[in-house]
């Protein structure tokens, strides 16, 4: 696909400029966040204590917590919390996936029987069970919530590249590699990954939405960042029982969150319309 052709899917995908938009915006706003944030998002005041928003910038713009914490601060500095975890095990759970997809797709026999049965095996278990269950043995940690969603969500990355090296490895020219003395691991990643990066470049872009989800789903349960760090899932679970009293104090970083998901969404959505070889208009 020339560049004009792509550029020109991207500007007729109303997903995908959306998504992109606030994607970017979403970015630029967890990377500049410490220099944007007006009061440290620790800071305790309890003269603050479930403060109603002011709608000033720097005086507590989205309102304060439980603890007098300035909401607003702590909502930008747990988008960094958020996205470094989303891109780190998005892309490990890629790299690990795509791995063994193109080992079990290119190789078969008992080598893509073993993956796949394992895969099939994790599959059958819901992945938040499993990622409760985890870190649940395990404690709750950053390091500790990286490890459980990659290790629940590197399947789909190997069944996808999986399929589409089984559609390619026989093609001819991957034949003529093979005839020309290409070794295996060289015919793998240097003939076979280039043709199956579409197809994971869509996956990825829709598993970022998914995994700040289920991020923050587990930080809401408490076994995912640990307090007092800030975190969408962490606020929504401490400011819960003030829902009557004080509603910004969960519905603030609710709608961040929903923002963010949906970002994501259409995001993913526009790259698969994009990318998508079948998607002539």
């Amino acid at each position: 696909m020339s560049r004009q052709e792509l550029w020109r899917r991207m500007k007729r995908s109303k997903f995908f400029m959306i998504g992109a938009v606030l994607v970017i915006l979403i970015i630029l706003l967890s990377v500049f966040a410490n220099q944007i944030s007006p009061f440290d998002p620790l800071r305790q005041n309890l003269r603050s204590r479930l403060k109603a928003p002011t709608g000033e910038w720097s005086n507590y713009l989205f309102g304060g917590d439980a603890m007098g914490r300035d909401i607003f601060s702590r909502l930008l500095v747990g988008s960094q919390v958020s996205l470094q975890i989303s891109f780190t095990v998005v892309f490990l759970t890629a790299a690990i996936g795509t791995i063994l997809g193109i080992v079990a797709g290119y190789f078969g026999g008992w080598v893509d029987t073993v993956i796949m049965r394992f895969s099939d095996i994790q599959v059958s278990i819901p992945p938040m069970v499993l990622a409760i269950a985890v870190m649940a043995v395990l404690g709750n940690s950053i390091i500790n919530l990286i490890a459980v969603l990659v290790f629940t969500r590197w399947v789909q990355y190997a069944r996808v590249v999986r399929g589409s090296v089984m559609m390619i490895r026989n093609t001819d020219f991957i034949r003529a590699s093979t005839v020309l003395g290409s070794s295996k691991l060289r015919i793998m990643f240097t003939q076979i990954l280039p043709n199956v990066l579409t197809s994971l470049i869509i996956v990825m872009s829709q598993e970022f939405g998914r995994t700040i989800m289920t991020e923050s789903a587990l930080s809401f349960l408490g076994l995912g960042v640990p307090p007092p760090a800030p975190s969408w899932g962490v606020m929504i679970a401490e400011g819960r029982e003030y829902l009557s009293t004080a509603p910004w104090v969960v519905l603030v970083p609710a709608m961040a969150l929903m923002i963010a998901v949906l970002a994501f969404n259409f995001l993913g959505d526009g790259v698969r319309d994009v990318l998508d070889p079948k998607n002539k208009n």
